[in-house]
């Protein structure tokens, strides 16, 4: 099973607010301040017993303006204001200091990578997509229709097709996600939960800004080959702290899985220019993957009403490489660098203006963030592979600065060490198999303000974690299996927490399975709630207490028609406890976040299916209810109801095809600061549709001409209120491989 935005399942394989904040926040109301402004089945899928490793992405040949606003009611709760940034020479993308690292880095890092590089004897049949390398700890592949828990994996080939450039985009066609939009912040929110309870990881690396609390997704651009990762439901048992409501991994494929070199370049509407270059291979032990992408736009009014062109500059550079000088030996590392150059508008903070509390054309912001990934893994395979070990180390460095026209007015860096242990046992015996995996993450996080002002705290905090999990999975061949995992991590800024996740699935018919999960999950503050600052305007809270959540899935999956159609649905329960959120006491108004004493509720139904009709016809669908309350109230930025639906034509031959993507977003509750009185007033945001159309047509053996239309009906829409959002684009381009 399986497929583009639909909710596989399976066993994994491991590796691997009226706050007026100078900063780019996002309006995260009814709950803190924050910072910051499918695939298809391959044939022959079928369980690896062997602990061999497998491929995970070769590809195989196959299958917004001035919404309707209406006050609600009036809440006592967060604000957010979003900020952003201006144009930056081209020349000044990448600062210095980080092109010495990469260089220097490049030298040294001749065998890096994920622990998901592949034996190039390995048999051709077990190259598949169906395998997970997100949310098990234990090193051994396992396929995704045995995973209990939900899963969707978005492939290559579906990046590609789709002509997917922000990351964000294609994860709305992902059951159980909703995507907030806005410049400096894109926000992803997993069944409900806030968008800084998704854990992300970037090749296995954890990206998160640990001042922010979360990832922006706005500055992932897609490379050329690619896959991603969507886990849904409690992770802490596997991660630790922030993975409440899931896990999304984005995976950078290596050169053995995609060798070759490729070119892509683009231009569109709004002054866009995309590029993306890659190459890649391998050598007897050596396999390297080099790539890079760019993204410039001269963009489009960022405010309801408003005229500024917010421009927009992103891009990455990323190196993996794994060396196996043994087949039973690998040294895998990934290095990768990224950069965003933004423009960004502001609030109308003056009580007595018509638009207070709305956007506003603010002439000279803009931010720039900076970020350097780093990750070094070793594994170890003994006792003709039935003992696997792997050691493991991580850096992510992340800088953010703005600007207003005087200057520089903001700043802060945020860095996490992380060093990790996996081993995983391996015993077969009377048809089944006994996985039993321990592992120890070692974590410090640590951030430092740069705030030029002088008011803030400018010294440097740290905090130090300890994690220990222990897992235990058995199958019972293809027809069953079940796991069970633990952690203990011990913090010492806050308690010491304990959380679990079980996890099943069996297969009552050849064409039948069902599943389930239940688990906990746990989320420490961020810097920025425990010691952030804002003369007059916001002080962190040190007191904070860790977030904690509970929950449980069930779903059930149906193959149809000699396995050319599948439907799966899963129904899903959580509960969140000492939920963050701001709140603004009289009589100076200062925000201020704190732990609430309600517990917020969410559950609801997600719906994927699949169908293959001949061999150039593939349709897939999703769509999403949920229900989420906070004491009564429902919670912004969670839409009732989502939905997608992609139809693939491919000409014989693959020699071009056309495909269409249509979403919908259902209506939407956000927090407006328009009241003088610093009282949120609720609104709400008209649903609406977004219909999308790509072409491809190869017109020689190593060159390609695409183009695509996005939001070909213009639909006027707002993700978050008052940011308005782009309406038709266009945009051609061309592709060479070699």
């Amino acid at each position: 099973m399986g497929g583009v935005g639909s909710t596989t399942t399976g066993r994994q394989l491991s590796s691997g607010k009226v706050c007026f904040v100078r900063q780019p926040v996002s309006q995260e109301t009814d709950r803190r301040v924050s910072l910051l402004p499918g695939s298809w089945d391959w044939p022959g899928a079928k369980r690896i017993s062997s602990g061999r490793r497998v491929a995970v992405g070769a590809a195989s040949a196959g299958p917004p303006g001035d919404a309707r606003v209406r006050p609600l009611a009036v809440s006592s709760t967060a604000f957010a204001r979003t900020l952003r940034p201006s144009r930056l020479a081209p020349w000044k993308f990448v600062s210095m200091k980080y092109v010495h690292l990469l260089l220097l880095s490049s030298a040294f890092l001749t065998s890096p990578a994920l622990a998901q590089t592949i034996d190039p004897d390995a048999d051709p049949e077990t190259s598949t997509t169906s395998i997970v390398v997100t949310g098990n700890r234990a090193t051994d592949p396992v396929p995704i229709d045995q995973v209990g828990g939900s899963v969707t994996i978005l492939d290559q080939q579906v990046l590609d097709r789709r002509q997917v450039r922000e990351v964000s985009d294609v994860l709305r066609d992902v059951p159980g996600v909703a995507v907030g939009r806005v410049p400096g912040q894109t926000q992803i929110r997993l069944r409900g939960a806030e968008a800084n309870h998704t854990l992300v990881l970037i090749d296995g690396i954890e990206v998160s800004d640990p001042y922010a609390g979360e990832f922006d997704f706005g500055t992932l651009i897609a490379d050329e080959a690619a896959r991603i990762e969507v886990l849904r439901g409690q992770q802490s048992a596997i991660y630790g702290s922030d993975a409440i409501g899931g896990v999304i991994q984005y995976i950078t494929l290596d050169g053995r899985d995609a060798p070759g070199a490729v070119a892509r370049i683009e231009a569109g509407s709004f002054g866009m220019v995309n590029g993306a270059a890659r190459i890649a291979g391998y050598s007897g032990d050596l396999d390297y993957a080099l790539s890079a992408t760019l993204n410039t736009t001269d963009g489009t009014p960022g405010a309801r009403n408003g005229t500024r062109d917010l421009a927009n500059d992103s891009g990455a550079v990323s190196l993996k490489t794994t060396f196996a000088p043994s087949t039973n030996a690998r040294l895998t590392g990934v290095l990768r660098y990224a950069r965003t150059n933004a423009e960004f508008n502001d609030s109308d903070s003056d009580p007595g203006s018509p638009t207070f509390g709305f956007q506003v054309d603010s002439p000279g912001n803009r931010f720039e963030n900076e970020a350097i990934y780093v990750l070094i893994r070793g594994e170890l395979d003994l006792l003709d592979d039935r003992w696997t070990q792997a050691f493991s180390a991580q850096i992510a460095d992340t800088r953010r600065d703005g600007f207003a026209s005087t200057g520089r007015s903001y700043g802060s860096e945020g860095q996490r060490l992380k060093g990790s242990y996996d081993t995983t046992l391996r015993i077969e015996a009377g048809g089944l198999t006994h996985r039993v995996t321990a592992a120890l993450d070692v974590e410090r996080e640590r951030f430092r303000n740069t705030d030029p002002t002088g008011f803030a705290f400018t010294g440097r905090r740290q905090i130090d974690n300890v994690g220990l999990v222990g897992q235990y999975a058995i199958d019972l061949g293809d027809r069953a299996s079940a796991s069970a995992s633990i952690r203990r991590d011990w913090n010492d800024q806050f308690a010491d927490t304990t959380t679990y996740r079980l996890q099943a699935s069996y297969r009552i018919a050849a064409a039948t399975r069902v599943r389930g999960a239940v688990g906990s999950g746990v989320k420490n503050p961020s810097f920025y709630e425990l010691y952030g600052f804002v003369d007059g305007r916001f002080i962190g809270n040190p007191d904070l207490r860790p977030e904690k959540s509970s929950g449980w899935e069930i779903g059930i999956d149906q193959s149809l028609f000699g396995e050319r159609a599948s439907i799966g649905v899963t129904y899903f329960e959580s509960e969140l406890d000492e939920e963050i959120f701001t709140s603004f006491p009289p009589p100076n108004f200062v925000a201020s976040p704190g732990n609430r004493d309600t517990v917020s509720k969410r559950n609801g139904v997600e719906v994927f299916g699949e169908a293959r009709f001949a061999e150039a016809w593939r349709v897939n669908g999703a769509y999403t209810y949920l229900r989420s309350h906070e004491d009564g109230a429902r919670e912004v930025r969670r839409p009732s109801h989502t939905a997608s639906l992609a139809v693939d034509w491919r000409a014989p031959k693959d020699a071009g095809g056309v495909t269409l993507v249509a979403r919908y977003n259902g209506e939407t509750i956000d927090s407006a600061f328009i009241d003088p009185s610093f009282v949120p007033v609720r609104v709400q945001l008209d649903d609406y549709f977004l219909l999308n159309v790509n072409a491809d047509v190869r017109v020689m053996d190593n060159v390609e001409l695409f183009g695509r239309v996005e939001n070909l009906t213009a639909a006027d829409y707002e993700d978050v209120f008052s940011f308005a959002t782009p309406g038709r684009s266009f945009a051609i381009g061309a592709r060479a491989r070699f």
